[in-house]
């Protein structure tokens, strides 16, 4: 059982990826036609930069009890796809989330500069 405990950490994580997706309408929620292509090409393009970096010798499992021990190739472990996927999913929460956070900024600042205006 405590091999599982990093692919269930990197799970609840993913979990709370979703709540926060679901709650602000970040990602999947804002566009999930769009998220459905980004997220899969973006843990294509990190498991593609692990493959090279195995195979240039760089990098290298780093086997703990907490870890399965499911490989899914040479020196690629399963939880490396999940925390991938985790990673790229935070990625683009954290992204959507700064734009809306400096749009909301932007709609401030140009309200308060129509409310001097008018004031005067």
């Amino acid at each position: 059982m405590i091999g599982l405990s990093y692919l269930a950490a990197l799970a609840i994580a993913i979990t709370g990826m979703v709540m926060l997706d679901r709650r602000f309408r970040l990602f999947f929620w804002r566009d999930w036609r769009r998220a459905s292509v980004v997220l899969p090409l973006g843990v294509a393009f990190f498991l593609v930069w692990d493959v090279f970096g195995i195979a240039l010798g760089i990098f290298f499992r780093g086997q703990t009890e907490f870890m399965t021990g499911l490989l899914i190739g040479p020196e690629l472990p399963i939880e490396e796809v999940v925390f991938l996927t985790l990673l790229s999913y935070l990625t683009m929460n954290s992204y959507a989330a700064a734009g809306d956070l400096l749009d909301a900024r932007s709609r401030r600042r140009a309200s308060v500069a129509a409310d001097g205006r008018g004031a005067g």
